[in-house]
């Protein structure tokens, strides 16, 4: 446990700034999910909606260091050609 005063003072900032990245982790896998299960039901109106809304707030959390920039990317990538697959 920590002992020193600038210590303690880390941890209570590691524990505030683990809430706000898991804040914003879980509100990114939310929009990732919504475009997932317009996939699945095969609706390519609402999905392309979806991963219009989830894309910013994916490379928001790429900004902000929650993923990485390429991971963000590749998932966008990855929703989109599977978006584009419903309409063949």
């Amino acid at each position: 446990m920590a002992n020193t005063v600038s210590a303690k003072k880390m941890t209570r900032k590691i524990a505030k700034r683990t809430a706000i990245n898991k804040s914003r982790r879980s509100r990114m896998r939310t929009f990732v999910r919504k475009v997932e299960e317009a996939i699945a039901a095969g609706n390519q109106t609402e999905a392309v909606a979806a991963l219009q809304a989830a894309e910013p707030e994916m490379m928001r959390a790429a900004q902000k260091g929650i993923v990485h920039k390429n991971t963000a990317s590749r998932k966008v990538s990855r929703l989109a050609s599977r978006i584009k697959t419903l309409s063949a």
